[in-house]
């Protein structure tokens, strides 16, 4: 497969509208990420005190 093919299908799925599915709702799954990522930071905060 050449790039230029690959780009072409990418650009045809892009154009559909395909690639979102049904049943995953934005704000859940962003909400989601930036709830796990300032867990992660919080556990890295504690773990990084100075002593």
């Amino acid at each position: 497969m050449s790039i230029q093919s690959t780009a072409a299908q990418l650009v045809t799925l892009a154009a559909e509208g395909g690639g979102n599915h049904e049943s995953l709702e934005p704000i859940l799954v962003g909400g989601g990420a930036l709830a796990a990522l300032l867990l992660l930071l919080w556990i890295t905060t504690r773990f990084n005190r100075d002593r």
